[in-house]
């Protein structure tokens, strides 16, 4: 059995790309069968990697002192919260409903799903990862504030990490997911 290494992997393997090759990306948004609902799940990936980039560029900003304590503390704990959360209940419905709903319609890209929720296992993880040292980071702000910057430094690697994670992750779902769509007129 083959295993795609979300680390190594270079976009969606050869073998899961029969429908993004008939149904290509540039064409989703003109498609018949292109719904408000496949609109809106395409959005909630953009807004993870909008949240992910604040976060990085805010911990950015507080390492390069353009940032104060309080402020930065307070922007991580509520973009830190709402990208944990969201993605943590996205992938959740992902694996539990929706990509079942995929494999029904079509149970050739069964392989491909399987890869997918094995990314989330992977950013289980590193979500895991970016609370606890964002956890740190507000705590020490209180309780050690010299100790704050080299964890914000830790955490600003993690959420580095989780940016490139989800940059090929996300765009691999869609690209398989979408055409599956598209080509069933499912979601509709």
């Amino acid at each position: 059995m083959t295993q795609y290494n979300i680390k190594t992997r270079k976009g969606l393997p050869t073998e899961m790309q029969a429908l993004l090759r008939t149904l290509p990306r540039d064409g989703w948004k003109d498609h018949p069968n292109f719904a408000r609902s496949i609109q809106n799940w395409m959005g909630a990936h953009q807004m993870f990697r909008d949240l992910t980039r604040l976060v990085q560029e805010d911990t950015q900003s507080f390492l390069d002192h353009d940032l104060e304590d309080k402020v930065y503390t307070g922007r991580l704990a509520h973009f830190g919260n709402l990208l944990i959360g969201n993605l943590h209940g996205h992938h959740g419905w992902e694996d539990r409903s929706f990509f079942p709903e995929l494999e029904a319609a079509d149970p050739r890209f069964a392989r491909g799903l399987e890869m997918l929720e094995s990314d989330h296992e992977e950013l289980d993880a590193l979500l895991d990862r970016l609370a606890k040292t964002g956890n740190r980071v507000v705590q020490l702000a209180t309780l050690e504030p010299a100790q704050m910057y080299d964890e914000a430094g830790v955490l600003h690697e993690t959420a580095e990490a989780i940016g490139g994670f989800l940059e090929r992750h996300l765009n691999d779902e869609e690209d398989l997911a979408v055409p599956i769509l598209l080509h069933h007129a499912l979601r509709g």
